[in-house]
């Protein structure tokens, strides 16, 4: 009978992820392990090829990301380089599907369980459906979210999300307690998500400003098939309504970030005229002085990484359902109403 890398792992008293690296990549393994799993595998005549060891496994060392947002973005591009970090040191390739539509969201799942091309599926920031959750359930797929929106509750087998509820809370309440009460939240409107955690940040945020009898303006921002945000229609809206804003808050730094220019380039100064807040403390706002909420989504993915490798290999997952929280980054771009 043939030896599996199974045997090889189990003799050696190391993980198959680590059999498998001892072969492929050497470099991430201790010379002493490597050495005592190389001769195991020469006394039970072991070889290893990475199609074999995905055969012998019953893996393909493959990890399915879904993404709904466009690769170069700040979050999704963090979130690429977290969850490479840890699975490409354990042997693992990523395959990132990029969801830019319902067809593309169904094809996805309708084909999975046949091709059968990954050992787990990672979701970013969008919700899969009771049926896509069962279609992967099917070949026993575990199903891990990064910012995905009540992941317990449609099925998921862990996740890690930012505390979306207090980080919109803190902005509301920094922005009334400088004394704003005719406010401005922008949005984006993405079908493609069912419940993309952006939806819990609007909600709260609303809530909060309505306890305080606050009715804040919605601005709904176009984004065009490129990912990139239509900037300059948002300041048209702006400056259509009936008195503009002394405060805006921004679903996301990806807005708010270019809404500082156009605004000062249409004569308004930020924040004598008016106050900015944005969400997530992405790259630049430092630089320029944007007040934000910050969160960590490589972190995040790196959280996210390690507790898919816990349930590929069977282990159990101590708090499989985290909550980072968010934090308010108070910077130049807010003051007191004027």
């Amino acid at each position: 009978m043939s030896t599996s890398i199974q045997d090889v792992a189990e003799k050696a008293g190391v993980s198959i992820s680590t059999v498998s690296r001892s072969f492929t990549r050497p470099d991430l393994v201790s010379a002493k392990t490597r050495e005592r799993v190389l001769a195991i595998a020469d006394e039970l005549n072991f070889s290893l090829s990475r199609s074999a060891a995905a055969l012998k496994s019953g893996r393909s060392l493959r990890v399915a990301v879904l993404m709904s947002g466009h690769i170069r973005l700040w979050f999704t591009a963090s979130v690429i380089e977290g969850l490479n970090e840890v699975l490409h040191a354990e042997g693992y390739d990523i395959s990132i599907f990029q969801i830019s539509s319902i067809e593309d969201r169904r094809n996805f799942f309708e084909m999975l369980p046949v091709r059968r091309n990954a050992d787990a599926v990672i979701v970013v920031s969008f919700d899969i459906d009771s049926k896509e959750i069962a279609q992967l359930s099917s070949v026993g797929v575990p199903i891990i979210g990064i910012n995905t929106a009540e992941s317990e509750q449609h099925g998921f087998a862990a996740a890690v999300n930012i505390d979306d509820h207090q980080g919109s809370t803190l902005a509301a309440r920094h922005l009334m307690n400088l004394g704003h009460r005719n406010i401005a939240y922008i949005r984006t409107d993405r079908e493609v998500s069912l419940s993309f955690s952006v939806g819990g940040r609007f909600d709260m945020f609303m809530d909060t400003c309505r306890k305080e009898g606050v009715e804040p303006q919605v601005i709904v921002c176009k984004v065009d098939s490129d990912g990139r945000y239509q900037i300059s229609d948002v300041v048209t809206q702006l400056m259509s309504l009936e008195t503009m804003p002394t405060a805006i808050a921004c679903q996301e730094d990806g807005i708010a970030l270019p809404l500082l220019f156009q605004l000062e380039r249409n004569g308004f100064s930020v924040p004598e005229d008016i106050s900015v807040i944005g969400y997530d403390d992405s790259f630049y706002t430092d630089d320029i002085g944007l007040t934000t909420i910050r969160q960590n989504p490589v972190d995040m993915a790196r959280i996210a990484a390690h507790m898919t490798l816990d349930l590929i290999e069977g282990k159990p997952v101590h708090e499989p359902f985290r909550t980072l929280p968010a934090q308010l980054t108070v910077r130049a771009s807010t003051s007191r109403i004027r």
